[in-house]
Order: structure tokens, then sequence, then C-alpha cells
């Protein structure tokens, strides 16, 4: 996704794409390079908008919620070679994925806050989902390893501490709980945090199968319970790992945002009054809690372009919370029609030929 502008520039509204005229109302999702658009920002762009980049406060809890894991993290290794546990030492590395979630999302928050410049022309704010995805990725190797290894002890068991393995698990359930409300008092929409987020809550989760399993060998003896609960938690980070991949994944496709379809967003704003056709219409999420949105716009000759453009504009914000918008507005003439034949420089002369279109001079 590259715009041959910084959002936010003012552009001129009479600037055309190089797409061909689609048939009425019709709908191309993929997202296209914009072109001179005239951006819908009636209100002075994006200020204002955090776009998932956490405050000093988010940063705060990040840090105390990853000293708090590091710490007992470090211990429940030593405890997990001690006792001869797997549920132990795969906690423990689920803890390390932890950790380096939370430091990857702190460097990715600083990378995103980085204000655009140059060729990044929305900075680099889509580090947050480079990290979302690291995390995603890292969640599933390890689970392949552990349903690896606990399949190999149940075949094989050795003997487990089971009265070890029960107080190391309680003690991790109140650390990783605490931690986890410490991450959820940041700014969860953002696809970093939560994915760090989850990370802690599936490793909540994972301390309580340990714990169960602690207990089993504790009272029976039964020391494949030990390797039963890796495989629980096992699964935890297979389903958590698959999320954040297929999310970050749904992002670098520039797939519509989850919940949002472009046939409705379409055929809402053709119903608009004054709205002749709408095309070449793309919504994609630049980054966490900031969706995008680019279309071609035709109205009726004796309409005014700006004033339909802000009507638009309106029912996106409101109705879906589209703020950054892309609208190319053009009066639905014959001579707008044919333009898509022409080439970018042709198309240029006739935007700035008085005798061209007749919506020319209304503007």
């Amino acid at each position: 996704m590259s715009h041959d502008q910084e959002h936010g520039h003012a552009h001129d509204d009479h600037a055309h794409d190089d797409h061909g005229h689609a048939g009425a109302r019709a709908h191309d999702h993929g997202h296209a390079g914009a072109r001179a658009h005239d951006h819908g920002h009636g209100h002075g762009g994006h200020a204002g908008h955090s776009h998932g980049v956490s405050a000093d406060a988010d940063r705060r809890y990040l840090i105390a919620a990853l000293s708090l894991i590091a710490a007992f993290m470090v211990g429940e290794v030593v405890v997990g070679l001690l006792a001869h546990s797997l549920a132990l030492i795969s906690d423990a590395g689920h803890m390390l994925t932890d950790a380096a979630s939370i430091v990857l999302a702190l460097i990715a928050m600083r990378l995103a806050a980085r204000p655009a410049k140059g060729s990044l022309t929305y900075g680099l704010k889509r580090a947050e989902i480079l990290s979302a995805q690291a995390n995603g990725i890292t969640l599933l190797a390890l689970a392949a390893l552990f349903f690896y290894e606990a399949i190999r002890r149940l075949v094989s068991p050795p003997e487990v501490a089971g009265g070890v393995v029960l107080v190391t698990a309680l003690v991790g359930i109140v650390v990783n709980v605490v931690a986890a409300w410490l991450i959820s008092q940041a700014n969860r929409s953002s696809l970093n945090v939560e994915g760090a987020y989850q990370h802690i809550l599936n490793d909540a989760w994972a301390f309580i199968a340990t714990a169960v399993a602690g207990l089993v060998v504790l009272l029976t003896g039964f020391d494949r319970a030990d390797a039963l609960a890796t495989l629980v938690v096992a699964a935890l980070m297979l389903k958590a790992g698959y999320g954040l991949v297929r999310e970050s994944g749904r992002i670098f496709l520039e797939a519509a945002p989850a919940g949002l379809d472009p046939d409705t967003v379409g055929a809402r704003l053709a119903a608009v009054p004054g709205v002749v056709e709408i095309h070449d219409l793309h919504i994609w999420t630049i980054t966490s809690g900031y969706p995008a949105l680019s279309a071609h716009v035709l109205v009726r000759d004796e309409l005014d372009c700006h004033a339909v453009r802000l009507t638009l504009e309106h029912e996106l914000r409101e109705r879906y919370a589209i703020d950054h918008t892309t609208l190319q507005v053009d009066h639905a003439s014959p001579e707008t029609l044919q333009l898509g034949s022409l080439t970018q420089a042709e198309e240029a002369a006739h935007c700035r030929d008085p005798h061209g279109s007749a919506h020319r001079a209304t503007h």
C-alpha cells in the first residue's frame, strides 16, 4: 500500500485515477495504489488519533508485567529441572515468549510513535503488526515442540515431584493473573498489546493445568499427568498463535477490517442523495484501530462535489468509525466517464482545461 502523497496533504480535487469505469455501483476490493485523490480529512487529518500507539502509561504497565514475569521465569526453570517436570519447563518456555512478546511490544510502540517522513508515508505504524505476527509464529513453534516432547513422555514418563510442581504452579497462577491485569490496563485495541495479553492469559490457564497435574501426581503417583498437562499448554499456545498470525496476516494482506463488509459500505455510500456511483472502493487497516478507505465517487452534475464529499465523510466517520478517507469526487458527466482511457499526462491536461467537462467550473 503506497500513496503518492502524504495523507493529510492538500490535493487537486479534479485529479483522476487511471481505473476504468466499472459497472454501476461495482466495487473493486483490492487496494490499488491511490493516485491524486481528494483526501477526506475535513478536520485536519489525523491529529488527535492514537491509532493503536500506546502512551507512556501503557509502557509502564508493560514494563511492570515484564519484570514480574522475567523474575518468576528464572525460578521456574530451576524448579522444573530439579523436579523433572516437563509441564513446568514448558510453562517457563511459554513465559519466555511472554517476556519476548512484551519486549517486542515495547519496541514496536516506540517505532510506531515516530512521525511519518520520506518514503515512509505512514511512518512505522505497522511495526506493531510485525511484533504481533512474530509473537504468533513463536507460539506456534513452541506448541509444536511441546507437543512432540509431551508425546515422548507419555510413552516413557520420568518420575515427577508432584508437590514441588503443585506449589510452583500455584505461585505461577498468581504471577500471571497480576501480569495479565497489568497489561489489561494498557491499550488492548492495539493488536501488539493484545498479543502480549494473550500470551500472559494463556500462560495463566497453562499454570492451572500444571497445578492440576501436580496434584494428580502427588495424590496418585500418575506421572503421565505432567505430560497431559503439557499437551493442554501446547494446545493453548497453538490457539493463541494461530489467532495472532491470522489477524496480523489479514492486515498485511490489506483485507477489510473484521466485521466491516465492503459491499455493505459501498451500498450505503451509493444510497447517499446525489451519489450516482461508487467504484474502486478499497477498505483496509493500516495498523490496529486505524482503518482506511479510498473510493472514486460520481455525483450528479448540478451538485457541489465538496458538499457530497463532506456528507460521505460524515457517514463513514459516524456509522463505521473510519476517519482516514481518500475520496475522489467527480461529476458524472460523459467526459468524466471517458477519462479512464486517457494517459496520465492527458488526464492532467484535461483537468486543467477550463473548456473541459462542465463540472470543472463549479470547484
